[in-house]
C-alpha cells in the first residue's frame, strides 16, 4: 500500500539586518557629506544611492521576507526603494534623462514624496520599540530627516531645516554602522559582543 507523505523542509536563512543597516551607513555617509558642505554635487552620491541605499536594503528586504519578518521586509524594502527615487531623480535633475525633463522638475513633488516617507517612518518608529533599541534610534534620527527635508524642500526655514537633516543624516549612518556590527559581531561570536538594548515592552509583552 502507498502512503503519501507530506514533508515541510524549512531552508534557515542569515539575518540580513547586518547587510541592510551597512547600506543604510553607507549613503548615509556618503549623502551627508553633501549636506553638510563637505563635498559638492551629487554625482558619486548617485553610486551609493542605487547600489548601497537601494540594492542593499532590497536584499535585505527580499530575505527577511523568506524569514517572515513583516517588519524588517518592509523597512528595507521602503527605504530601498526610497534610494531608487531619490537616485532617479538626480538623474533627472542632471539632465541624463534629457534637457526637456530636467527643465520640468518641480521640486515641491520631492516635498511631498518626503512627506509620504515621514508618515511612514512615524508608524516603523512605533514598530522599532518592539525590536531593539539601536534601531528604535536610527528609526527617530530618520524622523528627523524627513522632518528636516520636507520642511527644507518646502521653503520652511530652509537653512535651518536643512541642518537638522544634514546633522540628522550623519547620526544615522554612524548609529546604523554600531547596528550592522552588532548584528555581525553577536551572531558570529554566539554572544552579546555589542549590545543594542532590549524592546521597550510597550505594545508586546
Amino acid at each position: 500500500m502507498n502512503t503519501n507523505e507530506t514533508k515541510i523542509v524549512k531552508i534557515s536563512n542569515a539575518d540580513p539586518s547586518a547587510m541592510g543597516l551597512f547600506g543604510l551607513a553607507m549613503v548615509t555617509l556618503v549623502a551627508s557629506s553633501q549636506k553638510l558642505g563637505l563635498t559638492q554635487g551629487v554625482s558619486f552620491i548617485i553610486p551609493w544611492a542605487i547600489f548601497l541605499g537601494a540594492f542593499a536594503q532590497l536584499f535585505a528586504c527580499i530575505n527577511d521576507s523568506k524569514k517572515g519578518n513583516v517588519f524588517g521586509t518592509t523597512a528595507f524594502g521602503g527605504y530601498a526603494f526610497f534610494w531608487f527615487g531619490v537616485g532617479t531623480s538626480w538623474l533627472i535633475q542632471n539632465g541624463v534623462f534629457g534637457e526637456k525633463l530636467a527643465a520640468g522638475a518641480d521640486i515641491k513633488q520631492l516635498g511631498f514624496a518626503f512627506l509620504g516617507y515621514l508618515i511612514f517612518t512615524a508608524f516603523m518608529t512605533i514598530g522599532a520599540m518592539e525590536t531593539h533599541k539601536v534601531l528604535f534610534t536610527i528609526f527617530v534620527l530618520i524622523d528627523f530627516l524627513f522632518i528636516g527635508l520636507t520642511l527644507s524642500t518646502f521653503g520652511i526655514m530652509p537653512e535651518f531645516t536643512h541642518e537638522v537633516a544634514a546633522i540628522s543624516e550623519l547620526l544615522i549612518a554612524i548609529v546604523s554602522f554600531y547596528g550592522s556590527a552588532a548584528a555581525v559581531l553577536n551572531e558570529h561570536f554566539g554572544k552579546i559582543f555589542l549590545p543594542v538594548g532590549k524592546p521597550f515592552g510597550i505594545f508586546k509583552k
